[in-house]
């Protein structure tokens, strides 16, 4: 692992973002099983039979020093309900995407995602020191892409034809971005949300 990403766990009073480990393959299947997630074909959620590759992937990733992976641990019951990850780390220009990232369905429409987003930026702008951060979605996925908006997170372009999806097709990818300049405003926004999910 490169000197700048570095194992961590972040957390908050709604989430743990822990990082991810083989142990925690039965959970995964668990919180991918919670709404059958890999038939969204929009997205790139394993099966409960590919989720060890998946984990493989993530964690050679990781040794390389181009991602961090975690798993996400919902505080209110202590349940693994999804994944994410910083990746395609660049410490030279300190860039870092935030993606690979998907929930339960019993996780999705609460505080968790904005948790995690608040946890993952606060962790790339206050300690990793980016001057950017990206975020990226399939073009067709209106969700995601509503969510990352919500953030307020700047649209950059599309890549068209970007990448290969499991089913053969190509995926025009959507990209994103927030800068350094514009994280004071973010975090406040980020802040103010969550603020409405705690009694």
């Amino acid at each position: 692992m490169s000197a700048w990403l570095q194992p961590v766990t972040l957390e908050d009073v709604h989430v743990a973002l822990e990082p991810l480990t083989r142990a925690h393959h039965d959970a995964l299947v668990e919180a991918a099983s919670d709404g059958a997630l890999w038939n969204l074909w929009f997205t790139s959620v394993p099966t409960p039979e590919g989720m060890a590759a998946y984990i493989d992937e993530a964690l050679a990733d990781t040794a390389q020093g181009a991602a961090q992976a975690f798993v996400v641990r919902r505080k209110q019951d202590g349940r693994v309900v999804g994944c994410t990850r910083l990746g395609h780390a660049d410490a030279v220009n300190r860039r870092v995407e935030i993606g690979w990232t998907w929930y339960a369905a019993s996780a999705q429409r609460s505080a968790v995602n904005t948790a995690c987003k608040r946890l993952l930026l606060g962790h790339a702008f206050e300690t990793l020191q980016c001057a950017a951060v990206e975020l990226r979605t399939h073009r067709l996925n209106r969700r995601s892409r509503a969510a990352i908006e919500r953030l307020g997170a700047q649209l950059d372009g599309v890549l068209r034809n970007h990448r290969r999806m499991d089913d053969g097709s190509y995926r025009d990818t959507v990209v994103y971005s927030i800068i350094d300049a514009e994280w004071p405003a973010i975090r406040r926004h980020l802040d103010h949300l969550l603020g409405a999910h705690v009694s």
